[in-house]
C-alpha cells in the first residue's frame, strides 16, 4: 500500500471527519462552483474555499490542484502525519508549501479512489511509465456496461486504480484483481483498505496470475490501444500488436468462467480496407463455445486515434512518435479504429451466439441490464423450436413506437417505410412489412402466437401453416431485440 495500516485508517478519518465526499464537495461549492470543476474552471471553487478549514483545504489541494501551506495541509490530514503523507506521495512538496502527489477522488457516496495525477492537471511534467489511470471515460464505459447480479467470485484483469473491483464487491462474495504493474497494485491495495474492502491482489500479465481458476464474473479494462505493439505506459499498452489483446482475452475466456459465468472486456479493433470489421472481431470468438455480444460504440480514424493517445500521455508534440504509428496503420491497411464492449458468457451449449453490431449513438445507459436481458432471451430462445415459440403468448414492449416515412401522391399518402422503434434502452429500430406490423400490434399477451396467427392467415387469406412457419424466425429475431416479449405465469 502507499501508508501503512495505520496511515490509512488515520486518512479515512480525516477525510470523513471533514466530509470530503462527492455530496460534501457538493454542499460546500453549490452548484455553479461544482460544475465549473467538471470543465476544469476553478475560480469559483477557490473563492468557496478561502477560509481554507479541512474541508476546503482538502479541496483545494486534491480537486483544484492548489499548493497550500504545510500547516493547513497538517490541520485537514490530521491524524495523519504529514510525514507520512508526504512518504506514501499522498502529498508533495512544492514551492513554500504541499500539493497533492496523487489523484485522491471521492467517488459515488462514500468511496475514494487513489490514483496518479492526470497528465493534464500537470503539463509538461513527463508520465511514469507504469502511471496509475483514474477514473475516465473507459473506465466509466465498463462500470454502467458490467451485468451487477450477485455472484460467488469476481476477478478484475488489469485492476489499475481499483475502481472496477469498487463496483464488483458490491454484488460478489469475493474479488480477485490482477494487474501487472506492482505500482497499480500498490494503489489498488489503498483504494480497497480506504474503502473497508478486502481484495485478492495479484500481480502479473492479463490472466497469467489466475491460470486454472474459474470465476463468475470477469472484468477488464485492458491496455486495449491499438499499434504496433510499442510499449512505453502499461496502462495503455499491451505490448501485443495490432488488437490482439481482444483476440486473446478472447480465447482465454473459456478457462476462465465458471459454467453461466460472465465476462466482460473492452476492446479496439481496427477496420481493415477490404475486410468486414464484424467477421474480423467474430472471428475471436470462433471455436470458443461462448455466447458472445459485440457492441461497436466508437469509431476514430488513424490520425484523430494517434492525436487522442499521444495527448493522454502529453506526447502530443512528438512528430517522430506519430509518423511511426500512422505509417503502421498505412502498412496494415487500417482505415479506421472501432471502439467497444465485449460480452461472453459460458451456457454450456453447442451452439453458442455470436452477435457483432454498430450501435453508436443508440445506447442508454446503464448497458450492463440491457447486456443481462440480452442473454435471458438468448436463453428464453434456446431451449424452444418453432412449435415452442408459437405456444407462447408475447405482448409489445412497453414504450414500442411505430414510425412511418410516406410520399404524396396522387391519390394521397403512400407509406413508404415503417420502422418499430424503442425510444429508450438500447434504442432498436426495425423495418417492418404490414404482416409483421399486424403481428406486433396484436401481441398483447392474451392469445398464444398460434392463435393470433391463424387470426391473421385468415384476415390476410394465407394458410395459418404456410404462416406459422414464416412467422418462427422472424418471432425469434423480434424476441432477441426485445421488440416483443414473452408473458410468463
Amino acid at each position: 500500500m502507499l501508508l501503512s495500516p495505520a496511515g490509512v485508517d488515520a486518512l479515512r478519518t480525516a477525510l470523513t471527519r471533514a466530509g470530503f465526499t462527492s455530496n460534501g464537495i457538493a454542499g460546500r461549492l453549490g452548484s455553479q462552483a461544482t460544475g465549473g470543476v467538471a470543465r476544469n474552471d476553478y475560480r469559483a471553487a477557490l473563492r468557496a474555499t478561502e477560509d481554507r478549514d479541512p474541508l476546503a483545504t482538502l479541496i483545494r489541494v486534491f480537486i483544484c490542484d492548489q499548493t497550500e501551506s504545510e500547516a493547513t495541509v497538517a490541520a485537514a490530514l490530521a491524524p495523519l502525519s504529514v510525514a507520512e503523507a508526504v512518504a506514501g506521495g499522498l502529498v508533495e512538496r512544492h514551492g513554500d508549501g504541499l500539493r497533492a502527489g496523487v489523484d485522491l477522488e471521492p467517488y459515488g457516496d462514500d468511496w475514494w479512489v487513489l490514483a496518479d495525477v492526470p497528465a493534464s492537471a500537470r503539463p509538461g511534467r513527463p508520465l511514469h511509465s507504469e502511471h496509475v489511470l483514474g477514473i475516465g471515460g473507459a473506465t466509466q464505459t465498463l462500470i454502467g456496461a458490467t451485468v451487477r447480479r450477485p455472484v460467488g467470485t469476481a476477478l478484475d484483469l488489469g485492476t489499475g486504480s481499483g475502481v472496477q473491483a469498487l463496483h464488483l464487491a458490491t454484488h460478489a462474495d469475493s474479488v480477485t484483481a490482477t494487474d501487472l504493474s506492482e505500482r497499480a497494485l500498490r494503489f489498488a491495495a489503498t483504494t480497497a483498505a480506504l474503502n473497508g474492502q478486502d481484495w485478492e491482489l495479484l500481480r502479473g500479465d492479463m490472466v497469467a496470475p489466475v491460470a486454472g481458476r474459474r470465476f463468475d464474473l470477469v472484468v477488464s479494462n485492458p491496455p486495449f490501444v491499438v499499434g504496433p505493439g510499442t510499449t512505453t505506459h502499461v496502462y495503455r499498452d499491451s505490448g501485443r500488436v495490432g488488437d490482439a489483446i481482444g483476440a486473446e482475452l478472447a480465447a482465454a475466456a473459456p478457462g476462465l468462467l465458471t459454467e453461466g459465468g460472465t465476462m466482460q472486456y473492452l476492446a479496439n479493433w481496427v477496420h481493415v480496407a477490404g475486410e468486414e470489421w464484424e467477421e474480423r472481431v467474430a472471428g475471436w470468438f470462433a471455436g470458443t463455445g461462448l455466447d458472445a455480444w459485440v457492441i461497436q460504440r466508437e469509431v476514430a480514424d488513424p490520425m484523430a486515434y494517434v492525436n487522442l493517445w499521444l495527448t493522454d500521455v502529453g506526447e502530443s508534440a512528438d512528430p517522430e512518435r506519430m509518423a511511426a504509428w500512422l505509417d503502421w496503420f498505412d502498412a496494415h491497411k487500417v482505415e479506421a479504429i472501432g471502439f467497444g464492449i465485449v460480452s461472453l458468457r459460458r451456457s454450456g451449449h453447442a451452439d453458442p451466439v455470436v452477435r457483432v453490431e454498430d450501435l453508436r449513438q443508440r445506447v442508454q445507459p446503464p448497458l450492463g441490464d440491457q447486456v443481462a436481458a440480452w442473454f435471458d432471451r438468448q436463453d428464453f430462445l434456446r431451449v424452444r423450436d418453432t412449435e415452442a415459440l408459437l405456444a407462447e403468448r408475447y405482448r409489445a414492449a412497453d414504450g414500442l413506437q411505430l414510425r412511418q416515412e410516406a410520399t404524396m401522391g396522387d391519390e394521397g399518402w403512400a407509406v413508404d417505410r415503417q420502422v418499430l422503434a424503442m425510444p429508450h434502452g438500447l434504442r432498436w429500430t426495425e423495418e417492418v412489412d404490414p404482416l409483421v406490423l399486424a403481428l406486433v400490434g396484436g401481441a398483447d399477451g392474451r392469445l398464444p402466437l398460434r392463435d393470433q396467427l391463424a387470426l391473421l392467415a385468415a384476415a390476410h387469406e394465407v394458410e395459418p401453416d404456410e404462416l406459422a412457419e414464416a412467422a418462427g424466425p422472424i418471432v425469434a429475431h423480434l424476441v432477441e431485440r426485445g421488440l416483443i416479449e414473452p408473458v410468463t405465469g
